[in-house]
């Protein structure tokens, strides 16, 4: 053990076997990093590697191979001891696997020392779970939850000495009423393997768990919700995956499971919807009228069709082009920086978001006084619209790599309201169609972004409806346009699409809570490659 000048903590350096060689392993606990060096000079194919200790899964004393022990020197010296350690390697597009590399020495002393060294420093990661609470949707996506948990992720946990209890939903929302009964202080996390409907359920319990613990009102649209510390992990096997895909970078259980096991925390935003002064969801990534709240309303009659669903429903609505006649009204989000145009992503380590979460801790400081958002400017628009999406993320997929709105932010307190007014067909192909390449895809006359904090939304029907401004002849004509959709023409309301379920009223009011929960995520990385990162080619030629 080597003592560092400045009361820097010690470093650990030993000559240890790897493969069939002598490598240099050093344990730095100041900078957090195992690293081993081939002392061979670098025209003879040394190599230099390291795994910052923060991505240690595990290390355990192992076995030496058969098959080591009997080249070279070792059939030489005594049984020689070795340990294993278990680590992320990080690979191309976010994937992450674990990977594991295994040093032998002669000095059991000298092994036993390494050992309770890399324990006491994984005992130091005080973000990593315990005990976690895991929720498997059996029936959702493809139906592969329970053998995606069993076969990919069970064991990760196990290895990582996580203790869990499983559920497995038998009904809709069981694992939303579960969450109001168990006794949640006894975990660090609640994990969900299925898809975004599923991480909805739980959120819900979760958040609706934290309220009715503190008292709070959830029906009142003004009430400042409790922040949840507990963390949710997500274990993506859904038909649809887009807030793991926007929090992570992938939809890959391993990746999921491997965020879970290193204690990663990433701040989210939750929206609260409202009608009437009556709660009625809660949503994180998509919240759409008109064109998106159609395909879902479509696609739910339709599920037997599996995933292909969302494909047929799409082009059934975009081919019926209907247009929807309303008032939006919302408040612009000042407090935040940048805009929904600009080019700065929300990543690892996001600036933006760290700024939200000071401005956040200054408001919870001086929670007594007394908010004056009621008198804040509000701004209104009417017109004819064909889609009306406010996303808290950048709702990307493997199908949409930037998302609906590719600079918005997982925890700055503020949605993006996208409004895109009645247009062609062709034009709103276009605008579709720049979902999936780099261009621009605000960049139309039909088409107005903002960066906001709360809206409300009422439709022309319900305008007129509260003006006892009745037309029978209208309404008749528009119950034949919900019959037949195919005419075209503008049908009274449309559904909205609040993270692909339906809300029944189309009158809402919505506020953004920042950074209400937390993920079991880090955001998206930049350039996450594994040669950049570790440089392992080495390695895994020895073993």
């Amino acid at each position: 053990m080597e003592q560092l000048l400045g009361g820097r903590r010690p470093r650990l350096v030993s000559s240890l076997g790897l493969g069939q060689r002598s490598w240099e392993v050093t344990l730095d606990e100041e900078r957090g990093l195992l690293a081993w060096r081939d002392p061979r000079p670098p025209r003879r194919g040394g190599e230099n590697c390291f795994v910052p200790t923060s991505e240690i899964i595990a290390v355990e004393e192992t076995e030496p191979n058969k098959k080591q022990r009997n080249v070279g020197k070792w059939q030489k010296m005594a049984k020689p001891h070795a340990f294993t350690v278990y680590y992320v390697k990080k690979a191309r597009n976010h994937r992450w696997r674990c990977s594991d590399v295994t040093f032998w020495c002669v000095d059991e002393h000298l092994c036993n020392q390494w050992v309770q060294a890399l324990k006491e420093l994984l005992e130091m990661q005080k973000s990593r779970p315990k005990q976690l609470l895991v929720y498997i949707n059996p029936y959702g996506g493809k139906r592969q939850g329970k053998r995606i948990y069993e076969q990919k992720v069970a064991p990760l946990f196990s290895l990582a000495s996580i203790s869990t209890d499983v559920v497995i939903t038998e009904h809709a929302n069981h694992a939303k009423d579960n969450l109001f009964e168990v006794n949640i202080n006894k975990y660090d996390g609640v994990v969900c393997v299925g898809g975004d409907g599923m991480f909805s359920e739980v959120m819900h319990g979760l958040i609706g768990r934290m309220q009715k613990d503190s008292g709070i009102d959830q029906n009142n649209p003004k009430a400042p919700l409790v922040q949840c510390n507990i963390r949710i992990g997500i274990i993506p096997a859904g038909s649809t995956d887009c807030i793991c895909y926007s929090t992570v970078g992938i939809s890959d259980p391993v990746t999921s499971a491997l965020h879970i096991i290193v204690g990663d925390c990433q701040p989210l935003d939750v929206s609260s919807i409202h009608h009437n002064n009556t709660f009625l969801k809660y949503s994180v990534s998509l919240l759409g009228y008109g064109f998106y709240g159609d395909i879902l309303k479509d696609s739910e009659k339709k599920r037997w069709m599996g995933p292909m669903r969302y494909d047929y429903s799409g082009f059934k609505t975009f081919l019926s082009h209907h247009y929807y006649e309303g008032t939006v009204s919302f408040q612009p989000a000042k407090h935040t920086l940048g805009s929904p145009r600009d080019k700065d992503s929300c990543r690892t380590g996001c600036y933006i978001c760290k700024k939200s979460e000071q401005q956040l801790a200054e408001q919870h400081k001086e929670r007594g006084l007394k908010r004056k958002e009621d008198e804040e400017e509000w701004k209104v628009i009417k017109g004819k619209f064909l889609a009306i999406n406010a996303v808290n993320m950048s709702c990307a997929c493997p199908r949409s790599p930037k998302g609906l709105s590719p600079a918005a932010h997982l925890a700055d307190g503020s949605a993006d309201l996208i409004l895109v007014r009645k247009c062609s067909r062709f034009d709103f192909l276009r605008y579709l169609v720049r979902h999936t390449n780099q261009e621009d895809q605000f960049d139309f006359s039909f088409v107005d972004v903002y960066r906001v904090k709360s809206f409300q939304f009422s439709s022309k029907l319900s305008e007129d409806n509260e003006s006892n401004v009745t037309d029978i002849g209208k309404k008749r004509f528009g119950q034949f346009c919900r019959d037949h959709p195919a005419c075209c023409c503008n049908i009274a309301n449309s559904t909205w699409n609040c993270d692909g379920e339906t809300l029944d009223s189309s009158a809402i009011e919505v506020r953004v809570h920042c950074q209400l929960m937390k993920l079991f995520a880090r955001g998206i990385e930049e350039n996450c490659k594994d040669e950049a990162a570790y440089n392992q080619s080495g390695v895994e030629q020895l073993l």
